[in-house]
């Protein structure tokens, strides 16, 4: 017996609805009562003989409420159960914060906060009585080794890497164009280099996956020659290239195939319409010492910018034959991205967003602990990725050794992101993570930018505030002692005790 399928279901059910009103208008207005009740019955017989669902089965016409409530679970959940210190990823005071403040519309928090001091895990830092003047001008952090002739001065906060295919094409508009506005660095994500990323003329961070978009041959290997177009245009100020991202480490990039539209599979050098899983591993090299003469070839292809890579903090020993093949190799990155497993902005497998990967808080200590042991963090910057959306988080990871700071959600809040959780559907309401254009028009990218701008420009400002109240004029007189946590009702820690910095060059006295 051939079934017809749902959506032959409902054609019938309208054709015989559409004989019923015709009849009725000529006939009774009897019928009428079949006008409403003709679909609803076909529909409910549908349900007793279709076998893929057991609730419409056994509940004909009544199950589909439940699939409906059940559509509605996040939106419902947001609005009328979580209260503003519970949601996740991030909850509603979180996103409230971000949307004030790309309205510049936060300046003060009414009655105390709603956070419990006596949590575990609460975090804070301490004030001075002798606090210092607000630094006139936000630092800026050069980065550039003794092999980079193109050194760039980056912001303390920057836009994390997002690619255009995750992101709208509006997204990236506007994102970039915020960039240009407040002076700071946008990362183009692993999906290349769109014509979206240019049109604002903000400064580029180029990243480079395993996939190799923008910089591929056909059958999927690093292309030299369509790296070197690319890297030498005047806005692409860095090269990073992406080992591991937060949200899924050891898996590569998803674009799901819904995403993948002619124009984005153009841009990155693939069938469109298909799923686009980038592998796990680069085919440009195999280990530590390949990563390193890699680092050495892009800064060469491109006329020696910057270059460094990025990692979710996996198995300690490779991070530390990194380090050791700096040493042996003599070539060493200008920068490393330390992703932390909290991140994510699309589409990931359950199981890599929730067990795989170093939370940030921990690979970073590590990374930065481990780069001091091999005396070689006075020459590698050391970007902190993973949650990080409001001033005390830009201090707090600076304290623990970080150069400067990126945001990807942060930066999608800015954009007018509402956490609908539908980044990888191609459904977003809010035209973010999304290509239909009905939804992508809502995005307006001359309001957006600057929203953008605003929310990096505030929150980078209150960094400088945080810092003049603890009595720091210095980013150099940062450290570990300064940010403490609570580990029980009644005990707290400074972070120099729960981790303890290890001392310049010590793993090479101790070989």
């Amino acid at each position: 017996m051939n079934i017809p399928s749902r959506n032959q279901i409902i054609i019938y059910g309208l054709i015989v609805t559409l004989i019923i009103v015709v009849i009725a208008f000529f006939w009774s207005p009897i019928l009428w009562l079949f006008v409403l009740l003709g679909p609803a019955i076909l529909l409910g017989l549908f349900d007793m003989i279709q076998r893929k669902h057991t609730i419409l089965r056994n509940f004909p016409l009544l199950g589909h409420f439940r699939f409906w409530l059940e559509s509605l679970g996040p939106e419902l959940h947001q609005y009328f159960v979580e209260n503003n210190t519970d949601g996740a990823p991030f909850n509603k005071n979180q996103r409230s914060f971000v949307y004030k403040r790309s309205k510049k519309r936060l300046e003060t928090h009414p009655f105390g906060t709603e956070l419990n001091v006596y949590d575990d895990a609460y975090e804070w830092a301490p004030h001075s009585i002798y606090a210092k003047d607000v630094m006139e001008e936000p630092p800026r952090v050069t980065i550039g080794g003794s092999g980079c002739k193109k050194p760039y001065d980056a912001a303390l906060f920057n836009i994390s890497a997002m690619s255009y295919g995750a992101l709208s094409a509006n997204a990236v508009r506007a994102l970039n164009k915020g960039a240009k506005i407040g002076g700071f660095f946008h990362d183009t994500g692993e999906g290349g280099i769109s014509p979206y990323h240019l049109e604002g003329g903000g400064d580029l961070v180029w990243e480079i996956g395993s996939g190799y978009f923008g910089c591929r041959t056909k059958d999927g290997h690093f292309s030299e020659e369509q790296f070197q177009k690319q890297a030498v245009n005047p806005v692409v100020k860095m090269i990073e290239i992406k080992l591991s991202q937060g949200a899924k480490p050891g898996h590569g990039g998803v674009l799901p195939a819904v995403k993948n539209t002619p124009e984005i599979a153009n841009i990155r050098g693939v069938e469109p319409y298909t799923k686009v899983v980038s592998p796990a591993y680069h085919k440009a090299f195999s280990d530590a010492k390949g990563l390193l003469q890699f680092v050495q070839k892009l800064r060469e292809l491109s006329e020696n910018k910057p270059v460094g890579f990025k990692l979710c903090i996996g198995s300690k020993k490779e991070f530390i034959d990194i380090c050791e093949s700096m040493i042996e190799t003599g070539i060493k990155p200008d920068f490393i991205t330390i992703d932390g497993s909290e991140g994510g902005t699309g589409a990931a497998p359950i199981e890599f967003s929730d067990s795989m990967g170093m939370p940030l808080e921990e690979g970073l200590t590590f990374a930065v602990d481990t780069l001091k042991g091999y005396d070689l963090k006075k020459d590698i910057r050391v970007i902190a990725s993973g949650k990080i959306i409001t001033a005390f988080d830009i201090i707090k990871n600076l304290c623990l050794g970080a150069d400067l700071c990126n945001s990807a959600r942060g930066m999608m809040f800015a954009l007018g992101c509402i956490q609908a959780l539908k980044c990888d559907s191609n459904e977003c309401p809010t035209g973010v993570t999304t290509h239909k254009s009905s939804l992508t028009q809502g995005l307006v990218v001359s309001d957006k930018s600057v929203r953008v701008a605003n929310y990096q420009g505030e929150t980078v400002n209150a960094a400088l505030e945080l810092l003049a109240g603890m009595g720091i004029d210095d980013l150099s007189n940062l450290n570990r002692s300064l940010i403490y946590k609570r580990t029980a009702p009644d005990k707290m820690a400074s972070f120099d005790i729960l981790y303890p910095p290890i001392k310049t060059g010590r793993y090479i006295s101790e070989k």
